[in-house]
């Protein structure tokens, strides 16, 4: 046999093999229970009201015009720097210190022996 008739026929069957498996799969969902759907346990029916999650109904909070949460801990630490304007960051925050400039060193003199 030739090369390109040895191609053709591995082609061939692979295309075979991958329909004998396509053809399982089909034959194995068709095969399948069919799922019943979803009830709600103890007869309760499906009227579409409330959040579905049981247990206690929410409770309202209270509407006020302070802030929500509470005061802040003691522990708590004020950010350095509140971006409340429409400024960058960098125009913001001071300038970096720079090191202090060092003396000059001393001459090196030479030492005659």
């Amino acid at each position: 046999m030739s090369g390109d008739t040895e191609l053709v026929l591995l082609f061939g069957a692979l295309h075979a093999l991958g329909l004998v498996f396509a053809l399982g799969l089909l034959v194995m969902f068709l095969r399948s229970d069919t799922v019943q759907p979803w009830t709600p346990p103890h007869g309760e029916a499906d009227d579409g009201g409330g959040d579905g999650g049981g247990g206690r109904p929410p409770t309202p909070r209270p509407r006020g015009d302070g802030p929500r949460g509470g005061i802040p801990l003691p522990s708590a630490v004020q950010a350095r720097i509140r971006l409340r304007a429409p400024a960058t960051l960098r125009e913001l925050r001071p300038g970096r210190e720079r090191r202090p400039a060092h003396a000059p060193a001393a001459p090196r003199v030479p030492q005659v022996r």
